[in-house]
């Protein structure tokens, strides 16, 4: 869920064969987003969206970046991005 991903596609990549949630998660991806955020942005549940991101870094169209944690404790900035990002919904 706080895992951030980003689309290795360049916008000049033909997607159109893709599917539209696909299609989505790569234009939200343009830019570092959480997974929470993406599943924000397209009103779809949590669990439905990391399928699909799952589905996506397989086939190399994303990458998924996973925080460092300290001792099992959360990163504070991304913590705040994700507030942050919520509160802009």
């Amino acid at each position: 869920m706080e895992a951030l991903v980003s689309s290795v596609t360049s916008e000049y990549q033909d997607v159109s064969l893709l599917s539209p949630e696909y299609q989505a998660i790569i234009q939200l991806t343009r830019n570092v987003r959480s997974v929470a955020e993406i599943s924000a942005l397209l009103h779809q549940p949590l669990g439905v969206v990391r399928v699909l991101i799952a589905d996506m870094a397989s086939e190399g169209l994303i990458r998924v970046h996973q925080p460092a944690l300290d001792a099992g404790k959360p990163d504070l900035n991304l913590l705040e991005r994700v507030l942050s990002g919520l509160r802009r919904l």
